[in-house]
């Protein structure tokens, strides 16, 4: 974080200072920021948030042991160690990050990305970072850091140094799209898609659509919005773009599109594809697997050709990436079986998406496995989603299928009967059953698909397979 005081820091977040030793007003911190005590450092700022099942203000102590100089609380712990009360820890997070960034965007030229979308969120800021960090210090999320704690957090590790922050932003439910963004207003805009992910807490797509269109809405009027031409709901908010004043970037395989590609090829080793622009078209060789990754790639490309990154630096960038994020089409196991642990998280769109890449990038002859877990927070659209993968994975001819879970079990019960009845499909109680079985059943040659949402685990299941196989 850039260099504070004690009472600076107290005045952004209206809080009550309380110093302690040596410790004044006029003390200076610059220390990384952070909610968990385990990532405390000399000089750190802890952040003692109130949790469903535990509570920060416990581990303060824990924090100052570990270097926290300064303990950001909702009421005053008995610990040695100079505290700031707020009413309200989440939102003092908030308001330290937007005071962040607001300060080196003015004494700099820190440019800022937000990017959103039901699904490839994750893959394509780190595509993005990637491209990027060749052209200056470039911030962006870890993992998947993008709810009300892990995106201001990635805000407060920009520096007066910084030149890219990259933001990727969830949607818990209306209006915390616009929140998160809203503490940067991003210059550049990208929006991937509007799937079902998540479709049950927001009461269906078109809801989901309004909330990913927040991004649109809150960014600089000035900026750009990246938008996937692609996909009819991401499309229309060109409208909205428009309206404000924002030039707009389209992406995507539509004839149109300002960034396209075509003559899209999947293989064992990566997908490849031609990227074309009005200045031309360049051969791009993701190592990333699945065609689906090519609009990620498009995406990344556009932004950082808004940000002046010529085209074919960034495509000599991406050609470099070997894999999108742990968990996520991952290649694991070794020349016996082939592991795929694609198991952070599943939507309609994704898993069907995976189960495309499962079926293309087969060999001749080569069988393969598909592990599927259960897709979380479809709301009433579960049943039938659930049911319409267990379709499509016998129609793309997946000789085995084990469903786990019994969140999934509908999975299981529509690929029976779409005609997998001679134990071509399995279910599995737990991710341990399935391990037992996977054991003894996979053979030389499998090529395996781990597929499932976060809260199933099965990535977990796919490490283990990986490390069996390998």
């Amino acid at each position: 974080m850039i260099a504070l005081t004690f009472a600076e820091i107290a005045a952004v977040l209206g809080g009550e200072l309380r110093t302690v030793g040596a410790d004044a007003p006029e003390t200076v911190v610059d220390g990384n920021v952070d909610t968990d005590s385990r990532n405390m450092q000399p000089g750190s700022i802890f952040f003692a948030k109130p949790g469903e099942v535990t509570d920060g203000h416990l581990f303060v102590p824990a924090a100052v042991e570990a270097g926290a100089v300064l303990a950001v609380v909702e009421h005053v712990v008995d610990v040695e160690v100079t505290q700031i009360v707020v009413p309200d820890v989440v939102q003092a997070l908030a308001d330290l990050a937007r005071e962040v960034v607001a300060r080196v965007r003015a004494g700099g030229d820190l440019r800022v990305v937000g990017i959103t979308g039901s699904n490839g969120k994750t893959t394509t800021k780190n595509l993005l970072a990637r491209i990027l960090q060749d052209e200056g210090e470039t911030i962006a999320p870890r993992a998947s850091y993008n709810n009300e704690v892990g995106a201001p957090l990635t805000m407060l590790r920009v520096t007066h140094d910084t030149r890219f922050l990259v933001s990727e932003f969830g949607a818990a439910g209306a209006g915390s799209i616009a929140r998160l963004a809203g503490l940067v207003e991003p210059d550049v805009a990208v929006v991937l898609m509007v799937g079902l992910a998540h479709a049950g807490g927001f009461g269906g797509i078109e809801l989901t659509a309004k909330a990913k269109a927040e991004l649109v809405q809150v960014a600089r009027a000035d900026g750009v919005a990246v938008l996937n031409a692609d996909d009819p709901r991401v499309a229309a908010m060109r409208s909205i773009a428009e309206e404000r004043g924002m030039h707009v970037v389209a992406f995507g395989q539509t004839g149109g599109a300002d960034v396209r590609a075509h003559d899209i090829e999947v293989s064992a080793t990566g997908t490849a594809c031609v990227v074309e622009t009005a200045s031309g078209a360049l051969p791009l060789r993701l190592q990333v697997l699945g065609a689906h990754h090519v609009s990620n790639a498009l995406a990344a490309i556009a932004a950082a050709r808004v940000l002046g990154v010529p085209v074919s630096d960034a495509v000599a960038r991406l050609e470099t990436v070997e894999i999108a994020e742990r968990w996520r089409m991952q290649p694991l196991g070794g020349d016996r079986v082939r592991i795929i642990n694609d198991a952070y998280n599943a939507s309609p769109d994704s898993m069907a998406a995976a189960l495309r890449t499962l079926a293309q990038i087969a060999a001749p002859g080569q069988r393969t496995v598909a592990v599927l877990g259960a897709m979380s927070e479809l709301g009433e659209s579960a049943g039938e989603e659930h049911d319409r993968i267990g379709l499509l994975a016998v129609r793309l001819n997946i000789q085995r299928i084990v469903v786990v879970g019994a969140d999934a079990r509908r999975l299981f019960l529509a690929a029976v009967g779409e005609g997998s009845w001679d134990g071509e499909a399995v279910h599995m109680p737990d991710a341990d059953a399935a391990f037992d079985y996977l054991k003894d059943e996979l053979r030389e040659g499998d090529l395996v698909l781990v597929k499932s949402s976060n809260s199933a685990g099965l990535r977990h299941l796919g490490d283990r397979l990986g490390e069996s196989f390998s």
